[in-house]
């Protein structure tokens, strides 16, 4: 058995999310069927998280799998997924690891970044979410400090069918806004995160920046005291804004 670990990133907005799904276009389905082809072998892929339909990533990590005796160098193994990839799916590292790699159980961290739009863009509209509104900038900052710490995120939960009863406790390493221009990037590192946990964070921020919800609302939602007028369910932010922008492992 030999593992790689690789290194992928993708625009998500014509497949169905990462995992593998049946008659749906996904991330590790193409990946799997391009390793397949060129390694005349089955593989098994998995993922570091799954990123949701129309999800992009800048650097999703992944192991790949194979029972093979030619072992081909990472640098072909990369050159032969590439060819074999859609165009908005590309490998950008593989080096060897140990057949006890796994990319999501031992991963320590994963940050997002979800990009904001202040002005109608041409170029990026599927990477963004464009907001028409003048946003309090400040009042956002605020609201995205107090997200570090640990927290019950079960106001930001949405329930996982694969994986009912999960706890809502998250640890939070950072989380902050910054202005770039006429782009706000809400960016945030965890230990892990619950479903739909980013977008409707992301989503409540946007409704603090316009006024419709005060830092005193956002800070009961985070200690786990839902409703108080906030929908948060209505207020998640479009999959075209996010992307998973980094893994950390222990070494």
């Amino acid at each position: 058995m030999r593992t790689w670990r690789l290194t992928v990133e993708y625009d998500g907005t014509r497949y169905s999310g990462w995992q593998e799904q049946k008659n749906a276009r996904t991330i590790s389905g193409e990946l799997r069927q391009a390793a397949e082809e060129f390694l005349d072998a089955p593989v098994e892929i998995g993922g570091s998280g799954r990123t949701d339909a129309g999800v992009h990533a800048a650097a999703q990590v992944a192991h790949l799998r194979a029972d093979i005796r030619r072992v081909p160098p990472p640098l072909t193994l990369i050159r032969e997924l590439n060819l074999r990839l859609p165009a908005d799916i590309v490998i950008l590292e593989a080096e060897p690891a140990s057949n006890r790699f796994h990319a999501r159980h031992d991963a320590v961290s994963r940050s997002y970044v979800y990009q904001i739009s202040t002005r109608k863009t041409a170029f990026s509209k599927k990477y963004v979410w464009w907001i028409r509104d003048a946003l309090d900038v400040p009042s956002m900052q605020a609201a995205a400090s107090a997200i570090t710490g640990r927290h019950d995120f079960r106001c930001f939960a949405a329930a996982d069918p694969a994986r009912p009863g999960e706890s809502t406790v998250v640890v939070v390493e950072s989380a902050a806004v910054e202005a770039e221009g006429d782009m706000l990037l809400f960016r945030i590192e965890a230990s892990h995160f619950i479903w739909r946990m980013v977008r409707r964070l992301a989503g409540v921020l946007v409704k603090v920046g316009k006024g419709e919800v005060t830092l005193a609302e956002f800070t009961k939602l985070l200690n786990a005291e839902c409703g108080n007028g906030v929908d948060v369910a209505a207020a998640t932010a479009p999959a075209s804004g996010l992307f998973l922008d980094g893994v950390r492992y222990p070494d």
